[in-house]
């Protein structure tokens, strides 16, 4: 993690006063408002817009063939409405001559009802609620009476007692009976002429709308901005085209299947199988209770139940598990919690359309928080990412005093990475990040203590690893399919860090006390310096780390009397060019003959050239495997003189 990075993520905010809080939940407040009261028009919003991310690179496509614009506008517009017509109208056939049939399925029911209680058809919860829809249809279904003549009333009528009187509407004329057939078409007509208006003005001012847009989140930087939202329009219209399709032959599968099973209305069942699919997780299930119940209800066996639900038990696990993946990776860049959590917030907004549209517009706000700043609390709430990077967590674990779960962690980093590199990417991050609180002064004493005996515990658990790349590493892919881990070869199996036998050793490195590891100021500097003594160790060379005690004058004199051939100073704290030269000052007087390589593992992009001197430091590095390279070479030099 380069050291800009790594000082934005600790870089403590600037404090904000209580009211930003406050008007921040109002702000939410007031757009969850709006967008619940004003759903009769975000909601065709919100479809013109998923249906725009579809419908574009069929108008590109079309624009590349040098079709107009508008006419490859107006023309996908067009075929695309038509097509949805033509399914709603379809399932709307299907739908009334299923209601027709339902009555001659009963018989078959009430039979299966009996023979599943082990009585006959009148008994039973079952075959008492079956009863009560069959008289509901029946009271639904008489015939209007008239009223009786006075000659058939009881006596009272007859005596002079108060007759009762019924008032009857006329019949209904021809503007009555239009208006009670199209009033309820006009919402959802009114709907789909939204939807379609915003289609054809989203296709046509897609550019003009990007660019608002970016000038609302901010202009001072334009190239990185307009790569980010065209990223994200691109990545956007894959998605949700690839699941339209997926979706959409789910739905052939299902119909055909039923219709060679010989379930009734197929045509029904599979177009409410592609649009419930796109419902997380229940809407495949919900997707087959209806066919199954069919047929249930038109077999007198049970063969055509269970055809139909081996049908879906194929089908979803083969799609869901095998073809999504190779698709469009292995998820959609949402976390599951925020998947449901998605779901019953966007149902209860907008109810069963917020329901369907539930994850594609929850990946729409995570794609938004992955490019803009402002946003990025939607991609941390939302996405599936890990909230803390790999150093970040190492750090909050060791702060915890939990050397399992940071070993737990490392163990999982070297799947596929060497020792010596998650030392360098990872323990050296996440100690920086230590190094920075310490700084700040919120890092005291006995915590730091803590965190030392924590990291002495996880280098002590990772002792069993060599300090080898895992051989032939299989490439992993992120959920855009990209390969996230370079394949490597058999013959790249080792790291890039020699490995010398005791015979390649030179007399002088030969014994414990030849190499010494000192942390210079603080347990930050010695947790550091435990980590190159084992990495030395993997690689032949036995070393020893020692405290900050050491560079007193009781701890220079025990330094001396052992008389190591080679000292490596860590500095993991801030940058203080004065400690450091005083350090190397006393140990070159202490023990002239030793070589003194400086690890200078602060957040800076280059070491100090004047450290860097015959009289001072012999080598300065600034990572943990640099430092290590640079002791084997010593090592292996002084083998070869």
């Amino acid at each position: 993690m380069p050291a800009t990075e790594v000082s934005s993520i600790v870089a403590s905010p600037p404090g904000r006063p209580p009211t930003d809080g406050v008007a921040n939940a109002a702000i939410g407040v007031l757009i969850v408002a709006a967008l619940y009261f004003g759903r009769e028009v975000f909601v065709p919003a919100a479809l013109a817009i998923l249906f725009s991310f579809v419908l574009a690179p069929l108008v590109k496509g079309l624009q590349k063939l040098h079709v107009p614009r508008a006419l490859a506008v107006f023309t996908v517009v067009l075929i695309a409405f038509a097509t949805l017509v033509t399914l709603t109208m379809a399932m709307v056939g299907q739908a009334t001559q299923l209601a027709s049939e339902l009555p001659t399925y009963q018989s078959t029911m009430r039979a299966k009802i009996g023979a599943l209680k082990g009585s006959d058809a009148g008994s039973g919860v079952l075959s008492r609620a079956a009863d009560i829809l069959q008289d509901l249809g029946k009271e639904l279904n008489r015939p209007k009476t008239e009223p009786p003549a006075p000659s058939e009333m009881p006596g009272p009528a007859r005596e002079g007692r108060p007759i009762p009187v019924e008032v009857h509407q006329p019949e209904p004329g021809a503007i009555e009976t239009l208006q009670a057939f199209l009033t309820p078409l006009i919402h959802p007509l009114t709907t789909t002429g939204i939807v379609l208006i915003f289609v054809v003005f989203i296709l046509l001012k897609r550019e003009d709308l990007r660019n608002r847009f970016i000038r609302l989140t901010g202009t001072y930087d334009l190239q990185k901005t307009t790569a980010a939202f065209d990223d994200a329009a691109r990545r956007l219209s894959r998605l949700f085209l690839t699941q339209l399709l997926i979706n959409a032959g789910f739905g052939v599968v299902i119909g055909s299947g039923l219709w060679a099973i010989g379930v009734p209305s197929s045509l029904l069942w599979g177009i409410l199988a592609a649009i419930l699919r796109f419902i997380p997780y229940v809407g495949a299930v919900l997707s087959a209770v209806f066919p199954m119940v069919i047929a249930a209800s038109v077999d007198p066996g049970w063969t055509m139940l269970a055809l139909t639900v081996g049908l879906f038990v194929i089908a979803e696990p083969l799609v869901g598990h095998v073809i999504e993946p190779l698709a469009y990776g292995r998820t959609t860049g949402l976390s599951p919690v925020a998947i449901v959590v998605a779901a019953t917030f966007w149902t209860w907004l907008w109810g069963p359309i917020g329901l369907v549209l539930s994850t594609p517009l929850t990946v729409c706000l995570v794609v938004l928080g992955r490019h803009v700043e402002r946003l990025e609390f939607l991609d941390v709430m939302l996405g599936d990412r890990p909230p803390l990077s790999a150093p970040e967590i190492f750090y909050q674990r060791i702060l915890a005093g939990d050397p399992a779960e940071a070993a737990d962690k490392a163990e999982e980093v070297l799947k596929e990475r060497s020792l010596s590199a998650y030392y360098d990417e990872v323990a050296l991050e996440g100690l920086r990040l230590a190094a920075t609180d310490e700084a700040r002064g919120v890092l005291d004493g006995p915590r730091r203590n803590q965190i030392l005996a924590t990291i002495r515990e996880v280098v002590e658990d990772l002792s069993d690893h060599d300090d080898r790349r895992p051989s032939l590493e299989a490439a992993t892919k992120d959920p855009e399919g990209e390969a996230a881990v370079e394949q490597t070869s058999e013959s790249e199996g080792t790291s890039d860090l020699p490995v010398l036998a005791a015979a390649e050793l030179g007399e002088m490195f030969r014994g414990r006390d030849r190499v010494v590891c000192i942390g210079a100021r603080s347990q930050l500097d010695e947790a550091a310096a435990l980590m190159v003594s084992q990495i030395l160790e993997k690689h032949g060379l036995a070393a020893d780390a020692l405290p900050p005690t050491t560079l007193l004058t009781t701890g220079m004199e025990r330094l001396a009397e052992r008389g190591p051939a080679l000292i490596c100073l860590c500095y993991i704290g801030p940058h203080n060019t004065a400690h450091m030269k005083y350090a190397l000052r006393r140990l070159r007087r202490r023990v002239p003959m030793a070589i003194l390589i400086l690890g200078q593992l602060s957040q800076v992009a280059a070491p100090l050239a004047d450290i860097e001197k015959p009289l001072l430091a012999d080598e300065v590095e600034t990572s943990l495997r640099g430092i290590c390279r640079v002791c084997l070479k010593f090592a292996e030099k002084a083998d070869a003189a």
